[in-house]
């Protein structure tokens, strides 16, 4: 079946409330007529509430950069899903490789998140990639398969398609260094190939799976032409309104 391409931004900890405002104006502006594509932007959790002011009734959605797994409590500098989808959030990232890194995030507690995230009402986009060390050991479809089915533990079959998996090799986040196409084509068919083993057939038909790892408008269009890349994680050139406009016209161009 047909699976409707997903470009999100991931701002990371750029933008305060003023200048994140001034970029929501001009991804308002520059994407006023745009329909074919789903969008959604992540602002650190300070700049939400100003982004989500703006995008109003734009269709451009909004999303957490990460959550807590509780509800609430003496949790200094949490922030809870409910938090999230009470201040407009529709969508939450959890997993990304950054938070596995800094913030030491396993897969136990990122399945925690994704539970939280519907227990808030929210759609999580869980990040899932290998490490250049873990790719040259060979082992890469072994991580990559684990932090999948993990992440997804517990989850009924029919709330699987309205996670987004994001395949993002850590190798390739902040690099410049980019998968090939075939590279990325053949990891995201891995991960789809892995959904269709454990889950009903619709389920992997159905399930959107991002690429992220320096994408750009100059490589989107050859990334979002693979037959399993249904989308981007956008990074660097999310901060950019003509760069990451130029990445969502490049997946127009696919459809059109």
């Amino acid at each position: 079946m047909s699976r409707r391409l997903f470009v999100a931004g991931n701002w990371k900890m750029h933008k305060g409330p003023l200048e994140a405002e001034a970029l929501a104006n001009g991804l308002k502006k520059a994407l006023s007529n745009q329909t074919a594509v789903d969008v959604a932007v992540a602002p650190p959790f300070v700049s939400l509430v100003p982004v989500i002011q703006r995008l109003k009734h734009t269709g451009i959605e909004v999303a957490g950069q990460d959550l807590h797994p509780e509800v609430g409590g003496a949790y200094t500098s949490g922030v809870s899903g409910e938090m999230l989808r009470e201040a407009g959030c529709s969508y939450v990232i959890v997993g990304h490789s950054e938070r596995r890194r800094w913030f030491h995030d396993d897969n136990a507690r990122i399945n925690k998140k994704v539970h939280a995230a519907f227990r808030a009402g929210l759609l999580p986009i869980l990040c899932i990639g290998e490490t250049l060390q873990e790719r040259d050991a060979g082992k890469a479809d072994e991580v990559v398969s684990q932090q999948l089915l993990t992440g997804l533990a517990g989850l009924e079959a029919d709330q699987i398609p309205t996670v987004t998996i994001a395949y993002e090799p850590v190798w390739a986040i902040g690099t410049g260094v980019t998968a090939t196409p075939s590279q990325a084509q053949d990891m995201h068919a891995m991960i789809r190939g892995c959904l269709k083993d454990r889950y009903p057939d619709y389920v992997a038909a159905q399930t959107r799976i991002q690429y992220g790892g320096s994408v750009k408008p100059g490589n989107a269009a050859s990334l979002l032409k693979q037959p399993d890349i249904d989308g981007a994680l956008v990074g660097g050139a999310a901060l950019n309104v003509e760069s990451f406009t130029g990445i969502i016209e490049a997946g127009s161009a696919r459809l059109g």
